[in-house]
């Protein structure tokens, strides 16, 4: 398994270093959230049911990917599904999630950037409810397993030397 998650909160960041890991030849997962909105599922009318469609499109993400031997980086994935649905008082992650860990142990987490953070169409969050949703998940994380590392407020090229440097690629 060769599965890295980038997480934290909306408009860190997060899908600019997918891009430019895409660039630079590795494979990619895109948002599973961005891609439910593209087929015109949306968060604004049903969010339990929208995130629930995320975890789904998530799992099938990861199952498309598991034999493969290279890298792949996902942007959010199901962790931020199941934390979404654990932030709306629906359940708890690590009872949704079972025993299994779906990513690699070291974990990318973006911070909260207010020079970057904006909203559009798609991503209507406040930044202080990006704040919030990085709180949950740099807490999360480790009470799942996993050791998140932040990613600097840097260059987005710098940003992936970071993630190829802190992987050993």
């Amino acid at each position: 398994m060769a599965d890295y998650l980038i997480t934290g909160c909306s408009g860190g960041g997060k899908s600019t270093l997918i891009a430019e890991l895409a660039d630079r030849g590795f494979r990619i997962v895109t948002e599973p959230g961005r891609r439910l909105i593209a087929d015109g599922i949306t968060p604004w009318d049903d969010l339990r049911g929208f995130l629930l469609a995320a975890v789904d499109t998530a799992r099938a993400d990861l199952e498309i990917h598991r034999s493969t031997r290279e890298p792949v980086f996902y942007d959010r994935g199901l962790i931020d599904a199941l934390a979404g649905i654990e932030r709306l008082g629906a359940g708890s992650v690590m009872d949704m999630l079972g025993s299994g860990r779906p990513y690699e142990g070291l974990v990318f987490i973006a911070p909260p950037w207010p020079e970057i953070h904006a909203t559009d169409t798609d991503r209507r969050h406040a930044f202080d409810e990006a704040v919030e949703e990085h709180r949950h998940l740099a807490e999360l994380l480790p009470a799942l397993g996993y050791r998140p590392v932040e990613l600097p407020r840097t260059s987005v090229a710098e940003r992936a030397a970071f993630v190829l440097n802190a992987l050993g690629i």
